[in-house]
């Protein structure tokens, strides 16, 4: 089955969108930011369940649909070229709440992971973006801190300081958004309460972006990859490559 992907342009309404798709029910808060449409927060007492598979996949122990997106996600992985490929709808990752593909697996104490990050739809969303995780537990509004690489352009790292707080970031942006330049490679790391992350963005050897955040997690906790498409009645993918994951600090390379 083949899957589309809607660009919203400047002129779309979201309205119109949600017109296309009664069947879904798409709440108006979770539609995208548009001249036409003021995005805005989840309500506080919105909650959904996720979805939540243990078949292994690769280098994780399992995968699942954080949130209960309104289109159910995907994942495969091709031992040949090393390659996830996700695919996911979901009306972010971001304030109290989240809505996207994770694959995961369980640790404790220090980690490193690291990926080669590819868009395969070049005219996706700007805001979509393919994440490294490191989650308390899978409720959609779990503690967590976020490596997202977006769609435009834009990488930070993202921390919810405690399970239903609003999501904080830094962010730090190469070319601007209508450049589209995308890093090669993204890594996070925890050494103790320590979270950073790092980047290559032609090939280099990896370098810390930004300064670190403090945090603290209480194994076992998860750790993965995953995507959301940042549109919630529309799937799209991105592949990240090349993935290493120890259980150490100080190998992300």
């Amino acid at each position: 089955m083949k899957n589309y992907f809607v660009v919203f342009a400047l002129c779309a309404s979201p309205h119109m969108l949600l017109a296309q798709t009664p069947a879904l029910n798409i709440p108006d808060w979770a539609w995208p930011g548009s001249p036409t449409h003021k995005q805005v927060p989840p309500p506080p007492d919105f909650r959904r369940p996720g979805v939540h598979f243990d078949t292994p996949v690769g280098l994780f122990q399992g995968q699942s649909d954080i949130g209960g997106p309104a289109l159910a996600g995907a994942a495969s992985y091709d031992e040949k070229s090393k390659a996830y490929t996700i695919r996911s709808a979901g009306y972010n990752i971001w304030y109290t709440r989240d809505e996207f593909r994770f694959l995961w697996k369980k640790m404790s104490g220090d980690f490193s992971l690291a990926a080669d990050v590819t868009f395969p739809d070049e005219k996706g969303y700007f805001d979509r973006k393919a994440v490294l995780v490191i989650r308390q537990d899978l409720d959609d509004d779990a503690k967590e801190a976020v490596l997202g690489e977006h769609g435009g352009g834009l990488v930070h790292l993202a921390q919810r300081a405690e399970k239903g707080a609003v999501m904080k970031d830094m962010q730090y942006r190469f070319g601007g958004t209508l450049a589209k330049v995308l890093p090669k490679r993204v890594g996070i790391e925890k050494h103790g309460d320590s979270i950073s992350i790092f980047i290559s963005i032609t090939g280099e050897p990896m370098q810390r972006l930004g300064p670190p955040i403090t945090m603290q997690f209480s194994g076992p906790f998860y750790v993965g990859i995953g995507f959301c498409s940042h549109a919630p009645d529309k799937s799209d993918a991105a592949v990240l490559s090349n993935v290493l994951l120890e259980n150490a600090a100080g190998k992300v390379r």
